[in-house]
């Protein structure tokens, strides 16, 4: 089984060409963290003519899901690593998802944490725009002040209709197997809270699919080596319309520096490399340089990876006063 990833698949995804062709244009069923798998599988036995996806960020999760998808032969589930906010907004058309799972989410109630909590505005936002109308949202936990949190926040999502006759219930036949945290919840004496809501057809939120950019690129003069740009380098932060970037090292190559740097914006994180080539001129020239962005670990030029290249290439253009930019090809970034 081809492993899948947010960082490869194409933005958006067409899901079609990762399912057989006897399942094309089937209805689609996301599960939000799988963990150990039990619920995912499920999904698939129990809706065979649709196409269950399944996200998580445990490698050792994803293995073991697919040992088992591949052990019980189903062709119609794959498993996908990725963090639900990167799916939700870069690989999910609007209007495509039959169904969306969450079972038992870390809460994160930790102040500090809370960005990492699962069920807040923006990401319920992305679902309920994800949903098909008619499209069914259920979530479970066993943490009474998540439950009491989630239909809070449900109950002020007019994109969505509660189906049951309660915020919440105890019981959920339907759902037909229970996942490992809810047993040992049962087991533990924990009550779990079970929801069940419904797209309605009031207008969906405008969340459009974030697609990747182009390639950022800088070309500059300056009399600096690049030994000597590299001696003058400290780490360096920088931060604009929810994207942060953090320029952490760099490394000397040949003919070239490699710079490490962290991005992190409200859909993605990625830890890239932006490389420091010197370009060949004529003879008597000053030197020329390109900064762009390397290839290592698959990186996507999203609009954080822009501002990275921006604020590093500033930098360069700072370090003497006859250094000029000479083209450039970098997207406008929000705020900046």
């Amino acid at each position: 089984m081809d492993k899948l990833s947010s960082l490869t698949l194409p933005w958006p995804t067409d899901w079609d060409t990762l399912f057989p062709p006897e399942l094309r244009g089937a209805p689609l069923i996301l599960e939000i963290g799988f963990g150990g798998g039990a619920y995912l599988l499920h999904l698939a036995r129990t809706n065979p003519n649709a196409r269950v996806i399944g996200l998580e960020i445990s490698n050792r999760s994803l293995e073991a899901a697919e040992r088992a998808i591949v052990r019980e032969g189903l062709i119609n589930v794959r498993p996908l690593h990725s963090f639900a906010e990167t799916a939700l907004h870069h690989l999910f058309q609007p209007g495509t998802l039959a169904q969306v799972h969450i079972n038992f989410p870390d809460p994160w109630f930790k102040s500090r944490h809370s960005h990492r909590r699962l069920m807040q505005r923006d990401t319920l936002d992305a679902i309920v725009s994800r949903l098909t109308p008619n499209g069914e949202f259920y979530l479970a936990t066993d943490i009474r002040e998540y439950a009491e949190m989630s239909s809070e926040l449900l109950a002020a999502t007019p994109g969505l209709a509660n189906q049951l006759e309660a915020a919440w219930v105890h019981d959920l036949p339907s759902r037909g197997t229970a996942t490992k945290y809810e047993a040992r919840a049962r087991h533990e004496g924990r009550p779990c809270h079970y929801f069940a809501y419904r797209r309605s057809a009031h207008p969906a939120p405008d969340v459009p699919v974030i697609e990747e950019l182009a390639m950022p690129h800088i070309v500059f003069t300056s009399p600096l080596s690049l030994d000597e740009m590299l001696a003058r380098f400290e780490p360096k932060q920088g931060s604009s319309g929810g994207i942060h970037v953090h320029l952490i090292d760099a490394y000397r190559g040949k003919g070239t520096v490699l710079f490490e740097a962290h991005v992190s914006e409200p859909t993605i994180d990625q830890k890239i490399a932006l490389m420091l080539l010197e370009r060949r001129t004529e003879v008597g020239k000053a030197p020329e340089f390109t900064l762009q962005l390397g290839t290592i670990g698959h990186p996507r030029p999203t609009e954080g990876v822009h501002l990275a290249v921006k604020l590093l290439g500033d930098w360069l253009l700072s370090l003497h006063p006859d250094a000029r930019p000479i083209k450039h090809k970098l997207q406008p970034v929000r705020g900046h």
